[in-house]
């Protein structure tokens, strides 16, 4: 980064109210940080975190992106928040790629800035072996895994060389060597260039504990936002943790020492229900000018798997391995180019043919699928009636169906939103709601399968253990579990088969181990 050093960041009573919102997502804020500071976000799912992060990035008032109310002062070295040299990676890297090749992505923001051409691509190459990026510049991002595109977006935010760097759970979808991969970058990139670093992040013991070239922990400072209210907490992490920790990991703030231990109930086994054998998945041709780059390795290879009913089965691996490929095959969204998905046991009684050739209406009865982008599957305007539709479309009464959508709206701790659109939800909230529409039809109406791509995305605490036990519900009512995750708590509370995708090919690890009795710790 060139000269400058961080940017000086302050808020003054400062609050935020989404349009058509009732409650205020912010309010009261008073913060100040200084240049170069490295400040870790923190609260408990739908604080405001990812609120506070865009209006630092100029994207919230009038004439912005996001609309809504303001009130109190914020300000970015002294000024309004235009976003000039400020680096943003928000929740969902679909939104942000741009171009259709990984290089001119990440040259996109230093093209803006009017940059020599030389110094342009300079900065994409550092980039992009910064982040670990696996592929060339000339890589199309449409063929990118879910975690490929996250480290491409940051990939971008690096290449501004930006004075305030915004970051908005930027490991998430990361596997366990990447996400360390990315916090030693993200640790030397603060320390060489003083920018100021604020960051919001679920692996909290991760984070504290990553330490750069300077010595220094990734993070010098927590602070801890009140939802819809101010600051709670704020100071040194070993003093923040040590004063408040307790009161914090009630509130469902992820804290050190103090992880959420769900109860679960052993899972109880079945027959099998779903085979994969021998499945090959080759990636789309390469048109025009990438066509010269070769042909790419099979997205999977001669994969076997095999999903019983009574069980979770967890598919591990690194980014871009296979695995949400593996899903959606599993869930009878796609057919491999090679082998085959077919029912068996009880599932196989409702319809014997491969699951790839199941009517839609059929398939979506016995087979749940939660994705990865969960805006993929939100067909109405409000909360409410994403839960409703299900049950609706399925012949139950409009009382039936409300009643199970507020069942799950409490549970998930999504009743205040119940009105609102889903699209307007934080990531977290987002995937607490795409999990409910697919256990929506009731208990009684569950799908045989479900099959979920991330799950335990964007969650706190009470929301983490709230879904993981409304899944091992699932499970010890004999529905089969598979899910495909990067979440190792999730692992060890749950798993009971863990499939390892690596390279496209299909391996199964040790056991996770036995499933604690209900109540017990993970």
């Amino acid at each position: 980064m060139s000269g400058g050093g961080g940017a000086r960041v302050d808020l003054s009573g400062w609050g935020w109210r989404h349009s058509g919102r009732a409650e205020w997502a912010l309010r009261g804020v008073d913060l100040v940080v200084e240049p170069g500071e490295r400040v870790l976000l923190l609260g408990a799912s739908g604080a405001g975190k990812s609120t506070l992060l865009h209006a630092l990035a100029g994207l919230v008032g009038e004439g912005r992106a996001v609309t809504g109310e303001e009130e109190g002062r914020l300000a970015v070295d002294g000024a309004r928040p235009d976003g000039g040299r400020t680096g943003l990676v928000g929740q969902d890297p679909e939104t942000q790629l741009v171009m259709a090749r990984a290089g001119d992505d990440v040259a996109f923001g230093p093209e803006n800035l009017g940059l020599p051409r030389a110094e342009i691509w300079a900065r994409v190459r550092a980039a992009l072996d910064g982040v670990g990026f696996p592929y060339g510049p000339d890589r199309p991002t449409a063929a990118l895994s879910g975690g490929e595109k996250q480290r491409l977006a940051l990939a971008g935010a690096l290449a501004l060389r930006p004075r305030l760097l915004l970051l908005d759970e930027p490991t998430a979808n990361l596997d366990p060597e990447g996400a360390a991969l990315v916090r030693r970058v993200l640790a030397d990139l603060a320390a060489s260039t003083e920018a100021t670093l604020i960051l919001v992040e679920h692996r909290v013991a991760d984070v504290v504990g990553a330490g750069g070239a300077d010595g220094r922990g990734l993070v010098d400072r927590v602070v801890v936002l009140e939802p819809g209210g101010g600051v709670a907490a704020d100071g040194p992490p070993a003093e923040v943790f040590a004063a408040h920790g307790a009161r914090l990991a009630a509130r469902g703030v992820w804290i050190p020492g103090r992880e959420p231990a769900p109860a679960v109930s052993p899972a109880p086994g079945g027959p099998e229900l779903i085979s994969a054998a021998a499945c090959t998945v080759r990636p789309p041709a390469r048109l025009g000018v990438h066509a010269a780059a070769g042909p790419d390795r099979p997205l999977l290879d001669a994969a076997d798997a095999s999903v019983a009913a009574g069980t979770a089965t967890a598919l591990t691996g690194p980014n871009g391995a296979g695995k949400s490929t593996l899903l959606t095959l599993l869930a009878g969204l796609a057919r491999p180019d090679q082998g085959a998905v077919v029912p068996r046991g009880p599932l196989a009684a409702a319809d014997a043919r491969p699951l790839a050739r199941w009517p839609a209406r059929l398939l979506a009865r016995h087979v749940g699928t939660v994705f990865q982008h969960a805006e993929d599957q939100f067909v109405t305007g409000t909360v409410r009636d994403e839960l409703r539709f299900a049950p609706l479309r399925a012949g139950r009464t409009r009382e039936e169906a409300d009643a199970r959508a507020d069942a799950l709206l409490q549970r998930l701790r999504l009743d205040r939103l119940a009105d609102v659109h889903p699209f307007t939800l934080s990531g977290g909230e987002k995937r607490r709601l795409s999990v409910a529409t697919a256990l929506s039809s009731g208990p009684r109406h569950a799908p045989d399968a479900l099959l979920l791509d991330e799950p335990t995305f964007g969650q706190d605490t009470t929301t983490w253990t709230e879904l993981v036990e409304l899944l091992a519900e699932l499970r010890a009512e004999g529905r089969a579990l598979v899910l495909a995750t990067h979440d190792a708590p999730l692992l060890r509370a749950l798993a009971d088969v863990e499939l390892r995708v690596r390279a496209g090919r299909v391996a199964p690890a040790a056991a996770s181990g036995p499933r604690p009795a209900a109540g017990g710790t993970p």
